[in-house]
């Protein structure tokens, strides 16, 4: 492949529904903790605004739907006007730069503490069931099982988000139904024991996925929706039985209602999106082909890609489109250097986590910089 980009499969164009996409390669959802009390702050501007090109995909980091989804520092919101109008000039930025940009709605069921939710509440999940005290070096709060009166009002949170979304600028929405959070607990058999209508059967366990999909398409439209599912992780301690049916299901029922993306998460991801299976040989894309082939519009492959990969993934029609994580991090100008197949900054995880507005967030170098 030339330095100039001829002929590099993730410098190709795609069409996605109605955005004109001009390359391949997706900033990934990446969460930063450093939207303060969790509004979004002026620095994220710049921070998304030099990862943004003209036809460039940016997916926001997680994104809170409501006051009982929180579980981690200073992650962003989306629930109340504060929330909207502090969005809006973060969208203007990327905008401005020619990008489309997605918010991915968030809720993090189980995986929380008394402390961030509302009056010390249990967190909500649709288990009694909770993580193992002391994992990842938290001690979880034991969550309360939401009643089938309860799940309503959750999706009903989805709802209203996508709505502030839009309103916010946004082009779209993700909703996240992967890494062991809310949605992601309701579909993996290894989290939820309910027997009622929400538990059970893969058609049961996938019911309040699918209520949310109808709601949020039902609101702002299918155009502009997108969901991230990752049915092979056991991140969060959520894992299935049978992940690729799980998989499968979804994405056959995800085409009755037109969403514009599917992004799923590699299989070879083993816990959370830091740990890559490279074991794995240079086709383990294709091991997502039965969803791929399944679902009917744009297929996103996220988990351990680089540029190689990423090219081969294309060439082959794994995936549509190939989002980037910790690589896009720390390359605020990865599509320019995958163009040119020039060196990367290597990134630094120490900082990927902390409130700084700059050190590791908008100071890493583009290609030219001086270090």
């Amino acid at each position: 492949m030339a330095a100039d980009g001829t002929n590099v499969p993730l410098l190709t164009p795609h069409k996605m529904g109605e955005f004109a996409l001009s390359h391949r390669i997706v900033l990934a959802p990446l969460t930063r903790d450093r939207s303060y009390n969790n509004v979004p702050q002026p620095h994220a501007a710049l921070y998304y605004s030099q990862r943004a090109t003209k036809g460039g995909l940016l997916i926001t980091e997680a994104t809170g739907v409501s006051n009982t989804a929180q579980g981690y520092p200073d992650t962003p919101g989306i629930w109340t006007k504060e929330h909207v109008e502090a969005w809006k000039p973060i969208v203007d930025a990327v905008h401005e730069k020619g990008g489309v940009f997605f918010a991915q709605l968030w809720h993090v069921g189980r995986v929380s503490t008394y402390g961030y939710q509302p009056d010390g509440q249990p967190p909500i999940s649709p288990t009694h069931k909770g993580l193992t005290p002391g994992l990842y070096g938290v001690e979880w709060s034991p969550p309360r099982q939401l009643t089938t009166d309860q799940i309503p009002p959750i999706v009903n949170d989805f709802r209203r988000a996508a709505r502030n979304a839009i309103e916010a600028g946004f082009d779209g929405v993700e909703i996240h139904g992967a890494n062991g959070y809310l949605i992601e607990q309701f579909l993996k058999d290894g989290v939820n024991d309910r027997t009622d209508e929400y538990g059970g059967s893969l058609e049961k366990r996938c019911r309040f996925a699918l209520q949310v999909v109808e709601a949020v398409t039902n609101e702002i439209g299918s155009h502009r929706v997108g969901m991230r599912l990752s049915p092979h992780s056991d991140f969060n301690e959520a894992v299935d039985s049978d992940p690729d049916a799980l998989g499968l299901y979804m994405a056959n029922a995800l085409n009755n209602f037109n969403i514009l993306y599917l992004h799923i998460i590699e299989p070879r991801v083993v816990g959370g999106s830091d740990h890559v299976d490279d074991q794995e040989d240079e086709h383990m894309s294709c091991k997502l082909l039965p969803m791929r082939k399944a679902f009917k519009n744009t297929f996103i492959a996220a988990g351990g890609y680089d540029r190689a990969k990423g090219n081969r993934a294309v060439a082959a029609n794994c995936a549509d489109l190939i989002a980037y994580g910790r690589l896009f991090l720390a390359n605020p100008d990865l599509p320019t250097r995958y163009k040119l197949d020039a060196p990367l900054n290597k990134y630094d995880r120490n900082t990927f986590y902390t409130s700084d507005p700059v050190v590791g967030y908008t100071d890493y170098p583009f290609l030219g910089d001086q270090p």
